[in-house]
């Protein structure tokens, strides 16, 4: 049996109790790391995932916070803490959808977008670093912590129609950069991962018809709509020792929908 890629590490993802975050979870609790399970108001999701993973083997807690609010997201990482003793991996996972065309759009819908998209993914990393600087790394782990941060094929392709949502994912793509470039001399490696059509709750209204999902394959030069466990394996492998080199990039795990725009034809 191959050894585990993230045993004994401590994680913590935000957004965890759904999607790509639940996901993600569940790949780090297989690959041996304990996990705190972020939601926001329904803790059942959460906590039946705790359940789930420890009838495998593993160790999870769920975590209350709203990661728009600082007092939340430092009262997330001491409770995570309290119970693990550390954080070595941090998940910034968080997102929602606030969509309108410009002239509709509302300031709240605005700022609860960049609040939870982009104030969040700072709070949770600022709270990450300040503890993973004081800690020194897992035995033969050369890195004190790694963070992900969440971003979306928005970063680099337009969309009308969800502004505030591309202009959050556009500045993680430079606050990711710029935390890896300062943060790198603590032996803390930041990396993003940016997702493209995924089956999430979030985009449910597109891919669950039949027309709908045809529309989005249009878009995707690899020809399916991708699943939150080709997210989960890719963060699995960017918070593991595997990617030890990799610091301040974004992997794109989208099936080729940033090489835009798509080719008319597609060869069977």
């Amino acid at each position: 049996m191959r050894e585990r890629l993230l045993e004994g590490a401590a994680a913590l993802v935000t957004g965890g109790s759904s999607g790509i975050g639940a996901a993600t979870c569940r790949a780090f609790a297989r690959e041996g790391a304990k996990v705190a399970i972020n939601y926001v108001t329904d803790s059942g999701p959460a906590e039946a995932m705790v359940r789930e993973i420890a009838a495998q083997g593993g160790k999870a807690i769920a975590v209350g916070a709203d990661v728009s609010k600082e007092l939340d997201v430092i009262a997330m990482f001491e409770r995570a803490i309290a119970v693990f003793g550390r954080i070595d991996i941090a998940v910034a996972n968080a997102g929602i959808q606030r969509d309108a065309d410009i002239e509709h759009m509302t300031l709240e819908q605005w700022n609860a977008v960049i609040g939870t998209n982009l104030t969040g993914q700072f709070l949770t990393a600022r709270e990450a670093i300040r503890r993973m600087r004081h800690q020194d790394p897992l035995p033969n782990s050369p890195a004190r912590g790694k963070i992900l941060c969440m971003s979306s094929v928005h970063e680099v392709i337009p969309w009308a129609g969800h502004v505030n949502y591309a202009t959050s994912k556009g500045g993680i793509h430079l606050l990711m950069q710029s935390l890896a470039q300062e943060v790198a001399p603590y032996r803390i490696r930041v990396n993003a991962i940016a997702p493209g059509a995924i089956r999430t709750n979030i985009n449910k209204d597109h891919w669950s018809t039949p027309e709908g999902a045809a529309a989005m394959v249009q878009l995707i030069p690899y020809g399916r709509i991708g699943d939150p466990e080709d997210i989960a394996k890719a963060a699995v492998w960017l918070a593991s020792d595997e990617s030890d080199y990799v610091v301040g990039a974004t992997l794109f795990v989208d099936g080729g929908m940033t090489l835009y725009p798509p080719s008319t034809t597609r060869n069977s």
